[in-house]
């Protein structure tokens, strides 16, 4: 996944009005009947679906790098789309299972890292569990990048994959800070947490969840899609409903509220409104995963200093980009001991709070 959630150094909302590309749920085909599960036989694949990977198929990428002092860059584990096929060939079969891709561009967006302005490429990925159901997700990448398209797929088919929670738990792997070499690659790569192997999930450890977010609801409740599924929500949506759980409640419809001025995003109608929305809430997560990584260094007081001048009783209250995107600017400058270059009195405020 060129990035777990996108270009880590990318805008997260730059160009969102500008999408003009729908993402509706690709034409359904001819396929094999569905194999009839039981309620305990679902429960227990998707119990085997949530196991976490052999830590061997498990590989770090730099998502965050200093831009002062000695190199250091941020780390999160990720795994090739083959450690995906793979679970879903032992469980199911080849032939228990089936996705399908569809290519789109969107207008241009200008990158915040060059100041260029170029296009993006989108694939849309279904994936199919013949007796599960399907669930589709998209992917992204920039259009000048020459393994555009297959980074781009690799993305939505994962991304979909987590939906039946396949990989779901590198989500909640907040981050690591480790020492960088020359080439801005790590020198050593840390330890995944108990919770994230495959004997540590046998034994009941489980990540730790955001206090106040909604619990999703089990998968095993869910119903097969059939080819008589006509009013299937389009993929955006169906993404944006996954990240109910990761933003937590306040954020999730504070961004509803605040973009699209409904309640539920099953409301909204335009598919261009539909991935703005989308687009604000993929930039929120990655904000709430930055600013997990840089209290394992400043600590818990940090964070309770800044929201006490914000008047805020938990960071579970925040409901916005611009105040997140202000605590977790301040929470890293102190992390690094830097200092961040304020232009606006407010953000020059929470940095003397810490």
């Amino acid at each position: 996944m060129s990035k777990p959630n996108g270009r880590a150094n990318g805008s997260a909302t730059n160009g969102a009005a500008g999408l003009a590309n729908t993402f509706e749920p690709l034409a359904a085909t001819s396929l094999p009947p569905s194999p009839q599960f039981s309620p305990e036989q679902i429960r227990e694949l998707i119990a085997a679906l949530e196991v976490p990977l052999d830590p061997r198929v498990v590989e770090w990428r730099v998502t965050n790098i200093t831009k002062a002092g000695k190199p250091r860059g941020q780390v999160v584990p990720y795994a090739d789309q083959r450690a995906y096929t793979d679970r879903l060939n032992s469980l199911f079969s080849p032939a228990g299972w089936t996705r399908k891709y569809a290519v789109h561009t969107s207008a241009n967006f200008e990158r915040t890292n060059d100041q260029k302005t170029v296009a993006k490429v989108f694939v849309t990925c279904e994936l199919m569990i013949f007796g599960l159901g399907l669930h589709s997700a998209t992917g992204e990448e920039w259009a000048d990048d020459p393994n555009a398209v297959t980074s781009a797929e690799a993305q939505a088919f994962k991304r979909a994959c987590v939906c039946f929670g396949l990989g779901r738990y590198l989500y909640y792997h907040a981050g690591t800070w480790v020492d960088l070499d020359e080439r801005k690659r790590p020198k050593t790569v840390p330890a995944l947490p108990a919770w994230a192997t495959p004997e540590g999930w046998s034994q009941g450890l489980r990540p730790r969840q955001r206090g106040n977010s909604p619990k999703p609801a089990p998968l095993a409740d869910a119903k097969p899609i059939t080819d008589h599924d006509s009013a299937a929500p389009s993929a955006v949506i169906l993404q944006i409903e996954a990240l109910a759980d990761p933003l937590g409640k306040r954020m999730y419809r504070g961004l509803l509220k605040r973009i699209a001025r409904v309640w539920s995003p099953r409301e909204i109608q335009d598919a261009t409104l539909q991935q703005q929305v989308l687009t604000h809430m993929q930039a929120a997560e990655r904000g709430f995963r930055r600013l997990d990584a840089a209290l394992d260094s400043v600590g818990p007081e940090a964070l309770t200093q800044l929201l006490r001048f914000l008047k805020l009783q938990s960071i579970d209250r925040v409901d916005n980009l611009q105040t997140l995107h202000d605590i977790v600017l301040a929470l890293e400058a102190a992390a690094e001991g830097t200092t961040i270059k304020q232009s606006a009195p407010r953000k020059e405020r929470l940095a003397r709070n810490l």
